[in-house]
């Protein structure tokens, strides 16, 4: 019986190990005080940590403010889980020797009801906040710039439609400042995603149907367009440029455009009508591949 106790004094029982010691505090305000310097410390870091380059179209300030909403939300959440784990398993953790079962523990409803109900509403007002600027960001304005995205491996494609016209191709995306651009997206062999950083847009492009994006530049000059889908071997090199031109420049280039392509058609008409008719069948299959 004297052993017993000794063993047992020198392990400390359950209880005695949960309780709090003499100036110590109570573990749960422990917890709480640990977790909200450190949830303070880590909303200030993830906050001074540009995430995403400088933006250049209207919604990109809508954008990165709901980011920095939902990292402020989230941090906290993210800490108060950690800090209670693994201060429980420092705390509550068995001792070398200990076998025994720990204190019989029965279910809280008032406790459950709250750790279900305050989740479910966070995150109910964020869905509806992020529902909110997504509304705003796709709301297609009367003279926005039709233009269609073709992606296909590995490269980027372009077309600008034209009334009563052949729709004008190139392969650098070039888009006026101030105008609503209306992206139409499609893909020729697999899913690839268009991604253009600076105006805060992301669109899969998935074969078969068209999907659609908006942006409104604000800001000139040359910013990335990547695939951010992966879509075989080249993916790390579909990579490409969108310029940004006052509304002026970015007119001269279609117009320079239009005419390039005007050229460009007469100069094939003429070469086909200066040989045989089958040359000439051959001619426009060749045109169309």
């Amino acid at each position: 019986m004297a052993e017993d106790e000794t063993e047992t004094g020198a392990r400390g029982r359950p209880e005695d190990r949960a309780a709090p010691g003499p100036g110590r505090g109570h573990p749960i305000g422990r917890m709480f005080l640990i977790g909200t310097i450190a949830s303070v410390i880590g909303v200030v870091l993830v906050l001074l940590i540009d995430w995403f380059p400088v933006g250049a179209s209207a919604a990109a300030d809508d954008v990165d403010l709901l980011y920095d909403v939902t990292l402020i939300v989230a941090v906290p959440i993210f800490v108060l889980v950690m800090a209670v784990a693994i201060y429980s398993v420092v705390r509550f953790r068995a001792r070398p020797g200990d076998t025994r079962d720990g204190a019989p523990i029965h279910g809280n409803a008032r406790l459950e009801v709250i750790w279900v109900a305050v989740p479910t509403l966070i995150v109910s007002v964020l869905a509806a906040y992020s529902w909110i600027v997504l509304d705003e960001i796709e709301a297609r304005e009367p003279d926005s710039l039709q233009v269609s995205v073709r992606a296909q491996q590995f490269a980027w494609a372009f077309q600008y439609p034209q009334a009563g016209g052949r729709p004008i191709e190139s392969e650098e995306l070039v888009v006026p400042e101030g105008r609503q651009v209306n992206f139409s997206i499609s893909a020729v062999d697999v899913i690839h995603s268009f991604w253009i950083p600076a105006f805060r847009i992301k669109q899969d492009a998935v074969p078969g149907i068209e999907t659609e994006t908006r942006a409104v530049p604000i800001r000139a000059g040359r910013y990335d367009v990547v695939c951010t889908e992966l879509c075989g071997s080249g993916h790390s090199t579909m990579r490409q440029n969108v310029r940004v031109l006052p509304p002026p420049e970015f007119d001269r280039w279609l117009a320079a455009q239009r005419g390039a392509a005007g050229a460009s058609q007469g100069a094939a008409a003429r070469t086909e009508a200066g040989v045989p008719t089958g040359a000439r069948t051959a001619l426009r299959v060749a045109a169309h591949r």
